[in-house]
């Protein structure tokens, strides 16, 4: 019983180090804060608000929660263990088992311990050059990134979509939300390649077609990156294509230029032009923290403008539907002779080589 002790102090211990590293102890403290703000007489005055609030200690709750379980769990075994009753070691064996187990899985929180790994994430799909067969590049990327949301419980919501000519999207952006959504899909961010017989030729010519994905942290805190209203240039319009009676006759969409790098964000998917103003904010925000992030930069006014170019560059995975089969992501060399499943949703293997090796 005595071994048994140690193998389960040393765990507790091995544990407690780990949570430390996480910020446990801050995060319950944050979550606590958020409860007595909650338990407020006046906390559902602002619906809006108390929803952002309530969102976030339910974040905070999944965050702590399973750590919380381990360490209570580990005490009670070491506990039941000082009782020093032989009948009790089969159970504490178990238990022992079982808390490795656990220690496991959760250690791979580990893996998405990046500033903002636990955020929501917005991603968009661009189509590029290659007119009709690019769009419809653009449209099966958006629907393996469905399939791949709807295979993990991760709920989508669309925010913009452009349609395509022909076929297919011009552009689309959707915002994802699940547990360390963006430390997952931040991998997916750069250019994807297509390789297939073009269905939109006469003579079934092989055609390349890109399209470029952009992956960033959903940032909803204003406090998390402060912008000076001076900078933002607003202007309001009236809202093109379907979407009920108010859409064509009231100014409803917004455009937000961040005047310093040139960054633009139209919306126009809410019938309040408040609603299109927050969206457009958060997507805002969003891609300057991702600037901010990419340029190293401590301070807001430091961020550069985006390089367009060097953008479109930056190629990470080859489809490769003809004349063979094969999908391969250029960073990790992770590949398969499966492409019909990973635009299916089984893109797995390339997310996890992507967190584990911490590419960059």
């Amino acid at each position: 019983m005595e071994h048994l002790k140690k193998r389960i102090e040393a765990l507790h211990q091995e544990v407690t180090a780990t949570a430390m590293v996480l910020g446990l102890t801050e995060l319950q403290a944050k979550k606590v804060a958020i409860e007595t703000r909650m338990s407020a007489t006046d906390f559902w005055q602002d619906n809006l608000e108390a929803a952002k609030t309530s969102k976030l200690h339910a974040q905070l709750e999944e965050q702590t929660k399973p750590w919380e379980v381990l360490l209570q769990d580990l005490a009670d075994t070491i506990e039941l263990i000082n009782l020093q009753d032989q009948s009790l070691q089969a159970d504490t064996e178990k238990q022992l088992q079982k808390a490795v187990d656990s220690f496991e899985l959760l250690k791979k929180e580990l893996r998405y311990s990046g500033p903002y790994d636990k955020n929501d994430a917005i991603l968009s799909i661009y189509a590029g050059a290659g007119g009709t067969d690019a769009q419809d590049w653009a449209a099966m990327l958006l629907r393996m990134y469905v399939r791949w949301a709807e295979k993990n419980a991760v709920s989508i919501e669309t925010i913009t979509q452009s349609p395509g000519d022909i076929a297919g999207i011009k552009s689309v952006t959707i915002a994802l939300s699940g547990r360390q959504m963006y430390g997952k899909l931040k991998g997916e961010h750069g250019v994807h390649r297509l390789v297939r017989l073009s269905p939109f030729n006469a003579d079934s010519l092989r055609q390349t077609s890109f399209a470029k994905v952009e992956v960033l942290p959903k940032i909803e805190e204003p406090e998390v990156l402060q912008i000076d209203d001076k900078e933002l240039k607003i202007d309001v319009y009236r809202a093109g294509g379907h979407g009920g009676q108010s859409v064509n006759t009231t100014d409803s969409a917004v455009r937000i230029t961040h005047l310093p790098t040139g960054l633009s964000v139209a919306i126009q998917n809410e019938r309040s032009q408040l609603q299109n103003k927050e969206t457009a904010l958060t997507i805002l925000r969003s891609r300057l923290m991702q600037l901010k992030l990419e340029q190293h930069q401590e301070k807001l006014s430091d961020i550069k403008g985006v390089n367009q170019s060097a953008e479109w560059g930056r190629q990470i995975r080859s489809y490769v539907l003809h004349p063979y089969k094969m999908v391969k992501d250029l960073r990790s060399n992770i590949e398969t002779s499966d492409p019909e499943a990973v635009l299916d949703g089984a893109i797995d293997s390339f997310i996890e080589a992507f967190v584990e090796a911490k590419l960059p």
